[in-house]
């Protein structure tokens, strides 16, 4: 079983917000953050809250958030890796889009471990499985949901931010342990998704959790189960796939978002980076700004980033031989 929460445990929480070093006052012009979902999203928002703690933190005199959506994800990075190694281009992206995508895509136009250098997490999240419209109110578990599904195989669907992603294999994870053909529609990112989802258009969608909750608060969605060891703080009265005993085995899974830089970036330049992040997440504007899309602030050592992506890449491989999935399935 897929556990984060062991591995993300470990790492040290970030430090109260200081004094500026000398360095660190004197911001050097623009810096740029790209990550590879639409705008309005979870990884967008974190982009931007945590981007904008940067400046404030004194790393750049601003930031500019460069979103390249599409192929779930893998348009950034390719861009990132392409970029100068000066500390002024960073990679903002969920873990799976490096620890889980070599196992699933038969070609990749960048290497996970060689093309880029981790600075530090971010914030952590949970994933989730929401219904909307087209399902009727009195479907209120997974197992519901399913049994939903068998009964109207026409309308049988889920959503995902794209093919391949994570998000994908859980939801296909949901219709092989329920015995039933789920359709997958991919998106760019699940901004799209959840709009299609709230408009009838789709029966579910597997997506982080805090891309659900406005909606759910206004009644225009309902969460069925969150991916954790435990309910999260944003969604306590919903409970996880674990509780529900969907599947045995079924992953219990958390995920990150975090910064990365070109591979050639050097360690001073790194520091640099980690420092202005470390103070960004420290600021009761960012933490507040992340909790209201479900996100947890939560940063890492370089090291830390690096050990946790490691051990992410060996579990989603175990996952992946075990299930035989491919961005296709």
């Amino acid at each position: 079983m897929m556990n984060r929460r062991s591995v993300i445990q470990s790492m040290g929480t970030v430090g109260a917000l200081g004094a500026l070093t000398p360095a660190m006052a004197q911001g050097s012009g623009v810096f740029k953050v790209i990550n590879g979902f639409p705008a309005g999203g979870v990884v967008d928002t974190v982009s931007r809250r945590v981007g904008e703690g940067m400046v404030v933190a004194g790393y750049a005199n601003s930031v500019v958030v460069d979103n390249r959506s599409g192929a779930a994800g893998r348009i950034a990075c390719t861009a990132v890796k392409a970029s100068a190694p000066d500390g002024h281009t960073l990679l903002l992206t969920p873990d799976t889009v490096l620890s889980l995508y070599s196992f699933i895509y038969t070609k990749l136009d960048y290497d996970p471990f060689r093309d880029f250098r981790p600075v530090s997490i971010a914030a952590l999240t949970t994933d989730a499985l929401a219904v909307g419209p087209m399902v009727p109110d009195q479907v209120k578990t997974v197992r519901d949901f399913m049994a939903w599904a068998r009964a109207n195989p026409q309308q049988a669907s889920f959503g995902s931010p794209g093919a391949g992603s994570p998000l994908h294999l859980l939801g296909s994870l949901l219709g092989k342990e329920g015995g039933i053909e789920l359709g997958h529609v991919a998106y760019r990112g699940a901004v799209p998704g959840v709009a299609d989802l709230v408009g009838g258009q789709i029966a579910a969608m597997v997506a982080p959790t805090g891309n659900f909750l406005n909606f759910q608060r206004l009644g225009k969605l309902r969460i069925l189960a969150t991916s954790g060891l435990r309910r999260t703080p944003f969604t306590p009265e919903t409970p996880t796939f674990a509780e529900q005993r969907y599947a045995d085995g079924y992953p219990t899974e958390e995920q990150w978002f975090g910064f990365f830089a070109p591979a050639a970036t050097p360690d001073a330049l790194i520091a640099k980076a980690n420092k202005a992040i470390s103070r960004s997440l420290a600021s009761r504007n960012v933490i507040d700004s992340l909790a209201g899309f479900g996100l947890v602030a939560q940063g890492s050592t370089p090291a830390e980033m690096a050990d946790s992506l490691r051990k992410q890449h060996e579990n989603w491989g175990r996952l992946v031989k075990k299930l035989g999935f491919t961005a296709e399935s």
